[in-house]
């Protein structure tokens, strides 16, 4: 089972209470949205001069973000953000405040993910793109100890059990039929022989004239030509 869904960035209000800088880093204090309806003050930063310190910044507060698999709710996770985002966000406070907030809610979203989907998810993927757009990809199973694949292998291993057996079966009956077939020509041909020395005989001849059928039979018996004259039909 696999699923993603997209989130496009949209236009976020300022809401900065005070800011202070440091160099040419700005630290805001701002309200971010939480997953359960709320706000909560936090304190971003931007004006870096490039993306790895930017990057090493985020990764301070979020671990998860841009450093490959890591865990959430026992289930495989990845969360990778755009380099080109990035470059966006760290001299932009409102972007860089969608960003954040939205890192920040990752944790809980990935608790409602495990706890609502199908089954057991046994995989999750964030990803932001360029433009800020957030997609999210899920694995599952519904069978997570493997006991229905379990089930199911045994009833296909019967089925051709049962199957291989029955072949077998025809096979046998077939082998007997021939054998038993074998045995009638044998004794058949033995018969005709034993007949042939006891000077027995037995001839066939079929036609419409009663006459010349009879004639053939005693040509046949006697080793003569069968005569030609006078014969009658009786049609069929």
């Amino acid at each position: 089972m696999s699923m993603e869904i997209t989130n496009n960035y949209s236009d976020y209000g300022k809401g900065y209470t005070n800011t202070a800088k440091e160099g040419n880093v700005t630290t805001s204090t701002v309200e971010l949205k939480t997953t359960i309806g709320g706000t909560k003050t936090e304190q971003i930063k931007t004006g870096y001069s490039n993306v790895n310190d930017y990057s090493k910044y985020l990764q301070g507060k979020y671990s998860y973000m841009n450093s490959g698999t890591t865990s959430m709710q026992g289930v495989p996770t990845t969360v990778s953000v755009s380099g080109a985002f990035l470059k966006k966000c760290m001299n932009d406070p409102e972007k860089a405040k969608y960003l954040e907030e939205n890192l920040a809610a990752l944790p809980d979203c990935a608790k409602s993910a495990v706890a609502g989907c199908r089954g057991t998810l046994t995989n999750l993927s964030y990803s932001v793109d360029a433009n800020g757009n957030i997609s999210v990809a899920i694995s599952g199973t519904s069978d997570p100890d493997g006991k229905i694949a379990k089930e199911n292998a045994e009833r296909r291993a019967k089925e051709k059990k049962a199957a291989e057996e029955k072949a077998a079966e025809r096979r046998k009956e077939k082998k007997a039929e021939e054998e038993k077939a074998a045995e009638r020509r044998a004794e058949k041909k033995a018969a005709n022989e034993a007949r042939t020395e006891m000077g027995e005989y037995a001839v066939s001849a079929t036609g419409t004239d009663i006459k010349a059928v009879t004639e053939k039979i005693i040509a046949a018996t006697s080793g003569t030509s069968a005569p030609t004259g006078a014969s009658f039909d009786i049609k069929a």
